[in-house]
C-alpha cells in the first residue's frame, strides 16, 4: 500500500496551525493588558468567528487588531458586541 499523498494522523496541517494560532490569541486575549475574557474565537473552515462581549469600542478595535496580527493570512470576522455603560439619559417608567 502506498502513503503517496496521505494526510498525517492528526489531520489537516493547515486546520491544525490554525487552531493552534486561535489558542495563543486566546491565551494572549486573557493574559494581556486587556485581560479580556468575555471574547471567544471559532475556527469557521478558514476563517475565524469573534464573538462576545467588551465594554468599549476601544477595546473591541484593540481585540480584532490582535487578532489580525496573530491571525495574518486567515480571513478574520468581527461579532463583538460593545456594551452600553453610559448613564441612561430619563427615568425608567414603572406601571
Amino acid at each position: 500500500m502506498s502513503n503517496h499523498g496521505a494526510q498525517p494522523a492528526g489531520g489537516d496541517p493547515v486546520v491544525q496551525s490554525l487552531d493552534y494560532r486561535v489558542a495563543h490569541l486566546q491565551e494572549h486575549l486573557a493574559s494581556g493588558d486587556l485581560g479580556e475574557l468575555g471574547v471567544r474565537a471559532e475556527v469557521r473552515g478558514d476563517a475565524v468567528l469573534l464573538t462576545g462581549t467588551v465594554p468599549s469600542a476601544t477595546c473591541r478595535d484593540e481585540v480584532l487588531r490582535l487578532a489580525r496580527d496573530e491571525l495574518a493570512g486567515h480571513p478574520v470576522h468581527c461579532d463583538i458586541v460593545v456594551t452600553d455603560t453610559s448613564t441612561p439619559d430619563h427615568a425608567e417608567e414603572l406601571a
